[in-house]
């Protein structure tokens, strides 16, 4: 099972200065992820981008969102829908419990035995102590230029992912 928190993907690859994901193969970087092993779900999480009246921003942003949708499901992806708070900024909602509990229900009914979790959010170390006490893996896909030492230390396993990993799914 490979679980993408969709924000932490962008942020990480726009720091990258790799951020197009209208162009990325996501069909390829499940199939890179999974290497070789068989795939139950790939789950993309991700706020939802609500269109603001007058505000021509908000609609290019749910327009884009709308096509990066369309690529994820048709490379086999399933989305997984939080929502934006907007105080001083916007601020995602719902995605970290909503990863937790997939997490933590595949363990519990035995849907995988390997979670790939390409995250760096501290708040998914409770469920990702449990999936281990239940006898599954985790493996954590981080970033090599940010990596969280916490989720590395709860992984089973852990992988860092670099410039030139991504660099092979952006279609040029």
């Amino acid at each position: 099972m490979i679980l993408v928190d969709g924000s932490n993907l962008y942020n990480r690859l726009k720091e990258l200065e790799l951020s197009n994901l209208l162009s990325f193969d996501y069909k390829k970087f499940a199939e890179w992820l999974a290497g070789g092993r068989k795939i139950f779900c790939a789950c993309y999480y991700i706020g939802a981008v609500r269109e603001q009246e007058g505000n021509q921003r908000s609609k290019e942003l749910l327009q884009n969102q709308h096509r990066l949708f369309a690529r994820l499901k048709g490379a086999g992806w399933k989305i997984y829908l939080g929502y934006l708070l907007k105080t001083n900024g916007y601020h995602e909602k719902g995605v970290d419990v909503r990863i937790a509990v997939d997490l933590l229900v595949g363990a519990y009914e035995n849907l995988y035995d390997t979670a790939i979790l390409v995250s760096s959010d501290t708040d998914l170390l409770p469920a990702m102590a449990k999936v281990r006490q239940l006898g599954k893996k985790i493996e954590y896909v981080g970033f090599g230029h940010r990596p969280s030492f916490a989720m590395q230390a709860k992984a089973n396993i852990s992988r860092l992912i670099v410039a030139s990993d991504v660099k092979k799914f952006l279609k040029k």
